[in-house]
């Protein structure tokens, strides 16, 4: 017969060949043979929890000596411009996209390229025309002849930084193709999604005195631009400056990084870490909410607004090497993040040229005295 050990009790015992595999007692304990030990059949199931490593944030220190060195590389190619390209770069820290709103020849696709180049990140540009498709943005299947099979070819969408110059002459079904990319982070094509690389961001351009054979960039579409800049022209000094810089050869061949992804993206974490105090925020949602109920505007600033606002305040706060935000912060970034999402009565334009003017109204109506009477806000 063979022999078997009770793991019950652990006595020896022998089992008959007709009774292996059944129900057996053990004689000297009585439980069945069969069954799993107490220890095991009442011990509770262990949940293993995997935490990630912990994550060491820049301090707010760091972070704006990170972006002094980037705004000061950006500026080896861009003469001047300093507080543009400083806001530049609190919309890469704020995780955000840029619209460039300006004439021809004001370094508009030039800083963009000049912010690409000195984080080290990989670059891409479209030039926007009205027969560019979706699917020279994107990508598209095409048919591998070795394989037989459809093989996805990338677009220039799918670089980190993306350069989308003139987007307002691309048709309205190539704007609307970007929607996913720059809400997202990612691209769907025939049923499969592409998650794009980060750091990812939409660098556009449009020159607001031409408007024939382009099309308007739809609200939807704004409201996805984080930040809206204009450079405008260079005083004397800076134009001498620059025709001397472009002499031999342009800045832009000779530019080298000083950051990384990696660590710009560390930033972008640490960016939201900066200290938004209540006040401050009854501030912020103060000035949004007041575009909703100006006269003088028949769209207000939408909750996205509320949000790039508070990022976008985050953003710079950090850059200035302060860890906290400061009401100061939020009405230095409003125009920017605000503007371009409002639209102006008809009616109300002879008084409001644009809505640059409404949000600087609002501004200087909207003081600190109604943080303490949340009744009162616009």
């Amino acid at each position: 017969m063979p022999k078997r050990v009770c793991h019950h009790c652990g006595q020896p015992l022998e089992i008959p060949d007709s009774a292996i595999g059944d129900n057996f007692p053990c004689p000297a304990c009585g439980k069945d043979i069969m069954l799993p030990p107490d220890s095991i059949a009442n011990r509770e199931k262990i949940k293993l929890t995997v935490l990630p490593p912990p994550v060491e944030n820049y301090s707010a220190a760091q972070l704006s000596e990170i972006a002094k060195k980037v705004i000061a590389n950006v500026q080896t190619v861009i003469v001047g411009k300093e507080p543009q390209v400083t806001l530049a770069i609190a919309g890469l820290f704020a995780e955000g996209h840029i619209l460039f709103e300006d004439v021809p020849g004001v370094a508009k696709t030039m800083l963009s390229r000049a912010i690409a180049q000195s984080i080290g990140c990989t670059f891409k540009r479209i030039q926007c025309t009205p027969d560019l498709q979706p699917e020279n943005v994107i990508g598209e299947f095409i048919l591998d002849p070795t394989t037989g099979r459809p093989d996805f070819r990338f677009g220039p969408l799918f670089a980190q930084m993306v350069l989308v110059d003139e987007i307002n002459r691309a048709s309205p079904r190539t704007q609307a193709a970007m929607l996913e990319a720059m809400g997202e982070g990612m691209v769907s094509m025939d049923k499969v999604s592409y998650r794009l690389e980060k750091p990812f961001m939409v660098m556009a351009t449009q020159n607001p005195i031409e408007q024939e054979g382009t099309f308007r960039l739809p609200e939807a579409q704004m409201d996805r631009f984080l930040l809206r800049l204009s450079l405008g022209y260079p005083d004397a000094a800076e134009e001498k400056k620059m025709c001397e810089r472009n002499q031999t050869r342009h800045p832009i061949e000779t530019i080298q990084p000083v950051s990384n992804a990696a660590e710009i993206l560390k930033c972008q974490r640490s960016v939201r870490e900066i200290r938004v105090p209540s006040e401050v925020c009854d501030y912020l949602v103060a000035v949004v909410r007041a575009t909703r109920g100006h006269p003088a505007l028949r769209l207000g600033a939408s909750p996205r607004g509320s949000l790039g606002l508070f990022h976008a305040a985050q953003a710079l706060a950090a850059i200035q090497g302060s860890g906290s935000v400061s009401a100061g912060n939020v009405k230095a970034v409003a125009e920017v993040v605000l503007a371009h999402r409002l639209l102006v009565r008809r009616e109300a334009q002879t008084d409001y040229a644009d809505t640059a003017t409404v949000v600087k109204e609002i501004l200087a109506d909207t003081n600190l005295s109604l943080l303490n009477k949340p009744g009162e806000t616009q």
